[in-house]
């Protein structure tokens, strides 16, 4: 698979579902990955988890990140997922969230090489995808096993490796180490993905230069930013910001259930507004609209404050 640019929007829970991964798509990402989706729900058939996994034609190539600790199941559900319209296998071993961790999922993983090599080896086993793993630089700062874990992922038939250049402990906060990523890509042959503070798309190309990494997966500085994929800029307005805000308008009316599409209208929609004089009483009313065709004449109505603002 070539990645044409070589920038890919990460699995956000509650984020990356099919309307903004496409939108990204649009502004160049070069590769979307689902939301986190669990082994087991695949396995014992649960619609909702089903849910996650739609896409369409326009969306190809299409990533599904699985995720889950025990290896049988994550087999049984790579099995079920190569049945699919999808192009590549993601394997959760760097997920910080602690209801993950406790059962022994996301990066905990990093912790129990052995299980994660047999999870590995078992997902290879049971699809003809690409399979390639996310994982932290380690637990904290005194246990950094990020280069030994991408090796021994490469050694159990993972195709490439993504690196967040950040431990467990430090979660989301701190300074993502890119010289963490830099060692990945000397330890191993496959691909290297870096992921870790990149907001703009210079910051992109900057982690290529530092690094060497072959590619750059963006997580939250994509959110309420597709413009991180492409070398233009985020613009300063909400004027020049409301046409793609309308096209994610008009792609989750065609994609989303009715029954999630305000909420996840507004869950992307106040992103939109980061950077913005005015966001935070605009972002207040559109967490308390009851409409859509409300939200939109709020932010029109927020456009208008920009050309002729008061006093």
């Amino acid at each position: 698979m070539q990645l044409t640019p070589p920038l890919v929007l990460a699995p956000l829970a509650g984020y990356t579902d099919l309307p903004f991964r496409l939108l990204c798509r649009e502004h160049g990402a070069g590769l979307c990955v689902s939301e986190m989706v669990s082994c087991h729900g695949l396995v014992f058939g649960q619609r909702n988890t089903y849910e996650l996994m739609r896409t369409v034609d326009a969306e190809r190539p299409f990533g599904l990140q699985l995720f889950g600790a025990d290896p049988e199941a994550m087999g049984r559900a790579a099995a079920l997922v190569d049945t699919r319209p999808v192009d590549l296998i993601d394997l959760n071993m760097g997920c910080p969230v602690r209801k993950v961790v406790k059962k022994g999922a996301g990066v905990a993983l990093m912790k129990d090489p052995e299980r994660a090599a047999a999870i590995i080896r078992a997902v290879c086993a049971h699809t003809r995808l690409p399979v390639t793993v996310k994982f932290r630089s380690g637990w904290d700062a005194g246990r950094l096993n990020a280069p030994e874990f991408a090796l021994m992922a490469e050694e159990c038939g993972a195709a490439a490796v993504v690196v967040h250049g950040r431990t467990w402990a430090q979660g989301f906060g701190g300074q993502a180490d890119w010289g963490m990523i830099a060692a990945v890509k000397q330890a191993v042959r496959i691909p290297v993905i870096g992921n870790g503070d990149v907001q703009c798309h210079a910051d992109a190309l900057r982690m290529q230069a530092e690094t060497g990494c072959d590619g750059v997966m963006i997580g939250r500085g994509a959110l309420g930013n597709p413009w991180v994929f492409s070398p233009h800029d985020r613009p300063a307005t909400l004027a020049d910001r409301l046409p793609t805000i309308r096209r994610y308008l008009a792609l989750a009316g065609e994609h989303l259930e009715a029954s999630r599409l305000l909420f996840r209208i507004k869950n992307h929609t106040v992103k939109f507004l980061t950077g913005l004089a005015g966001a935070s009483r605009l972002r207040l009313a559109i967490n308390t609209a009851r409409t859509i065709d409300e939200i939109v004449t709020l932010l029109e109505g927020g456009c208008d404050e920009e050309e002729h603002p008061l006093g």
